[in-house]
């Protein structure tokens, strides 16, 4: 991963939350909330929440008595999950490094995360960190997307970019949300951060659109592939966005188009 693989800023967060999060994300935060939901929780701490998909489909399947803790690295991206987000007095935005949490040993009893465990630099340092805030029997609730191979337009619009950028490709999406999809990888690291029992669960869902240009615009101007496109050539964003979506429309047609994504999720037990 490079740096600039963690930086969601300028208009990356309301793009992403606009296009990418209904695309991709929404399936997989509904099965997120629910699997929480159904383990309890009094305290909860949610990492790397971006736009709040997560926080608004389980904040109203908490007890009336919860403690709901989101933070993220980002700021913009918190912000903007904060102004999404109904008044709740039970829950707390802050910003945090999920390498580094600012919270006391054994203080929640869930700690969930959807899809950012593959920003993390040094992923078994932040598994350390998710069971060090656990309490005794806590859990560690979290998924990563599986192989770009697995994840239909993540894979159209790689391709396509290979084709604008022939001789420096962007490689983002293949590189990091997709680039940690090994499970025995991830099953070793946990372990070497203390966790007794790890259970991993492949998931396939539907990517859903109205039009081929919205997973397009969703990839290429609402993640940081619009940092790498415009690091290329500042004056391509609109033609790259453009020759994706013809590409997935010469794939899945001109109208609605959907497509297979795929994810693990895990539950790791202290």
């Amino acid at each position: 991963m490079l740096e600039t693989d963690k930086i969601f800023a300028g208009s990356i967060p309301e793009n992403y939350d606009r296009y990418t999060v209904p695309l991709i994300f929404e399936p997989f935060a509904a099965d997120m909330a629910r699997r929480a939901a159904s383990l309890s929780p009094g305290a909860v701490l949610e990492v790397a929440a971006g736009t709040g998909v997560v926080t608004r489909a389980l904040a109203p399947k908490l007890s009336p008595g919860a403690s709901y803790v989101v933070t993220d690295l980002n700021q913009p991206m918190l912000d903007f999950a904060a102004s999404r987000q109904a008044p709740d007095s039970r829950i707390q935005w802050r910003q945090a490094d999920a390498l580094a949490l600012p919270f006391e040993n054994a203080t929640f009893d869930l700690v969930c995360c959807q899809f950012g465990a593959m920003f993390f630099p040094d992923r078994t340092a932040g598994y350390r960190e998710a069971k060090r805030v656990l309490k005794p029997g806590g859990h560690f609730l979290f998924n990563v997307w599986d192989r770009i191979e697995e994840n239909v337009f993540a894979n159209d619009v790689t391709n396509a970019l290979a084709e604008i950028f022939p001789d420096d490709p962007p490689r983002f999406l293949a590189r990091t949300p997709h680039g940690y999809h090994d499970t025995a990888l991830i099953r070793s690291e946990l372990e070497s951060a203390g966790f007794s029992r790890v259970a991993i669960e492949t998931r396939a869902e539907q990517s859903r659109a109205s039009s081929p240009r919205l997973p397009a615009v969703a990839y290429c101007q609402g993640t940081v592939l619009r940092t790498e496109i415009e690091a290329r050539d500042a004056g391509k964003l609109q033609a790259a966005t453009d020759h994706a979506a013809a590409v997935i429309a010469a794939r899945h047609g001109s109208g609605e188009v959907a497509a297979k994504i795929q994810a693990h999720v895990i539950v790791a037990t202290v």
